[in-house]
């Protein structure tokens, strides 16, 4: 055991480094007044910039980035579950394209997610882009639509597009699940004649619960910091601004290093006490699946 441990003080400290100085520097930073002029010259404020008068705490923007980001998280990994679970369980069934459809399914997810809020953000321009040209020519509008920039569409447009990208991930987390579910209990149900809705929802859902959850765990936790999807595609818009576009605004274009700092600690400690709860949450199905 000891031998262990000192093989692992290598990797435990280079995360020390990449992960733990950061985190340190920033939440040190966020109890100052420092600011992006002079960054070393913050007098110390305590928790002034989190619980103040004027902190992130009471900050009506700080409050409407929290609930765009958990509009965001909540309507895009639900879709992303639902899609990926339907879609994983079509490529379950034996198929000669099997192997082609999982490498197409991956073009989505390999494309970096800054090329793709682009590229989407030209097809959904409002007199130019081909979803516009599309609807006009089908007569289902009358006017080109400003996706992301009508409030009305802006927000559901994010999810749209990011359910687009990150579904084949979900997809191909609950696919490696459904690969281990035993075949002998499958064969049993269909030789005993069980519908197939039963034998899911008795027999497949049950076993694939742990990877599912871990599945939506890992999706929920990259929506809750999503930063590049919305910020390249509407900027730092009020109606769909995320909290860590929040964040970065403070920062660079107020300048404001240790306001900006404490939000950012504000959103990492809101981040960490999800992964706790889910960790939480997720330790009976583990429980029962090893059972």
């Amino acid at each position: 055991m000891r031998r262990a441990w000192w093989m692992l003080v290598p990797m435990l400290g280079v995360l020390a480094l990449v992960g733990g100085w950061p985190l340190v520097r920033t939440l040190g930073l966020s109890l100052t007044d420092a600011e992006l002029a002079e960054p070393g010259a913050g007098a110390f404020v305590g928790l002034e910039n989190y619980v103040g008068e004027l902190g992130v705490l009471a900050s009506p923007d700080w409050w409407n980035a929290a609930a765009n980001t958990l509009v965001f998280t909540v309507a895009s990994v639900t879709l992303e579950t639902l899609l990926g679970l339907a879609i994983a369980l079509l490529l379950n069934h034996p198929s000669r394209l099997r192997t082609a459809l999982r490498a197409a399914l991956l073009v989505p997810w390999a494309i970096p997610t800054v090329v793709s809020a682009k590229m989407w953000s030209w097809m959904l321009h409002d007199p130019a882009g081909v979803v516009n040209r599309a609807l006009l020519a089908l007569g289902m509008v009358d006017a080109p639509l400003a996706f992301t920039a009508d409030p009305r569409l802006s927000l559901a447009t994010l999810v749209l597009v990011d359910v687009w990208k990150a579904t084949p991930y979900m997809a191909l987390l609950i696919l490696a699940a459904l690969q281990m579910v035993p075949g002998d209990c499958l064969e049993a149900a269909r030789v005993d004649g069980v519908p197939r809705r039963t034998v899911f929802r008795h027999v497949t859902l049950p076993l694939i619960l742990p990877g599912l959850l871990v599945a939506m765990t890992f999706r929920t936790l990259d929506a809750l910091r999503v930063f590049d999807l919305i910020y390249v595609m509407t900027s730092n818009s009020r109606d769909t601004q995320s909290m860590s576009v929040f964040v970065r605004e403070q920062l660079i274009d107020f300048g404001l290093v240790g306001y900006g700092s404490a939000a950012a600690g504000c959103l990492f400690f809101g981040v960490a006490l999800l992964s706790i709860v889910a960790l939480a949450l997720m330790r009976r199905p583990f429980e029962r699946a090893a059972a």
